[in-house]
């Protein structure tokens, strides 16, 4: 298995190009699920598990792994289907979210695909408010599910989402209740993290599902005759979302003069220096690691300062 993973660092190409490569995977039966290898650190045969009191049922226990001691979640266990029946030889994959080191006990490990944006999708309208689901797509007639793990490690080890005393004072709060922002993301668990964290700064949220959506909501936008960057203090959005990634999005706003002045914040689970030169590559303003709810918070404070200084006039892109 290890020579799967073997390419993993030199594709980071695809990224910008509004292309993903999925790590196809099973659990029990014979549905295939998938994940963004960019989340992945390495797969292994499952080591030997440490069993820890009081730790949540999901846990399975924990394994030291090149030095480190690192919580392996039953990923059938977590999405609500029982604990992984089949057990004789099962993989762990390694994953980076949100700058934290999980691993996944799945029962099988496939093959890595490369696929388009475009061919993902977001989960039938039918799967319910319960489905552990951020989008689907087809391979070779199969249904292929990739697996909402926002929503899941939420679940499992909740962040913290109060902002801290004193990174929003009464007079910034006053100046945002005139000023609305724009988030897109395709977990609904982060649409709302965002939203509350928003909601506390005082800000009006406008919330929106994927960069698709997004960019034809903006298109539709200037089309009646309206600036992005006078309606809206500035756009935070996802990375990984099925239709148009982030950095797509992100660079059809730059190259559209009708709208290229939108401050954007790219916001993902997605960890690395890596995505720091895409940030730079594609346009936009800044990145910021999921979910630090006093990181977000102090952003929009300074976007709301920058824009009281500015009374009221576009602000000139600046990109780092």
């Amino acid at each position: 298995m290890a020579g799967v993973m073997d390419a993993v660092n030199q594709r980071t190409q695809l990224v910008g190009q509004n292309r993903l490569e999925l790590l196809l995977f099973r659990l029990d039966g014979p549905q295939l699920y998938g994940i963004n290898v960019f989340k992945v650190r390495e797969v292994l045969q499952c080591p030997k598990l440490t069993m820890m009191p009081k730790s949540h049922p999901v846990v399975c226990g924990v394994a030291s792994i090149r030095g480190a001691t690192i919580p392996i979640l039953d990923l059938a266990m977590a999405t609500g289907s029982g604990a992984l029946q089949d057990q004789s030889s099962p993989f762990v994959i390694i994953t980076e979210y949100n700058t934290k080191t999980q691993g996944f006990l799945v029962r099988s490990v496939e093959r890595i695909v490369n696929m388009n944006w475009e061919d993902i999708h977001p989960p039938p309208k039918g799967a319910g408010r319960d489905h552990y689901l951020t989008a689907v797509t087809r391979l070779d007639e199969q249904l292929v599910e990739i697996i909402d793990v926002e929503k899941v490690l939420a679940e499992v080890s909740p962040t913290p989402e109060a902002i801290s005393q004193g990174v929003v004072d009464v007079e910034t709060q006053a100046k945002a209740l005139s000023l609305r922002v724009l988030t897109v993301d395709d977990s609904s668990v982060a649409r709302k993290q965002v939203a509350r964290c928003l909601q506390t700064v005082g800000v009006e949220v406008v919330s929106l599902n994927d960069g698709r959506q997004a960019l034809d909501y903006l298109r539709k936008m200037v089309d009646e005759g309206k600036d992005p960057s006078e309606e809206f203090l500035m756009m935070i959005s996802d990375i990984e979302m099925p239709e148009m990634d982030g950095y797509t999005l992100t660079a059809e706003i730059r190259n559209d003069p009708r709208m290229k002045n939108l401050h954007i914040i790219l916001h993902t689970s997605l960890s690395g220096v890596f995505n720091q030169a895409m940030v730079k590559k594609v346009g936009a303003d800044d990145f910021l690691a999921k979910f630090r709810p006093d990181d977000l918070a102090s952003r929009v404070v300074d976007r709301i300062n920058a824009a009281d200084h500015s009374q009221g006039s576009p602000l000139a892109v600046n990109t780092i």
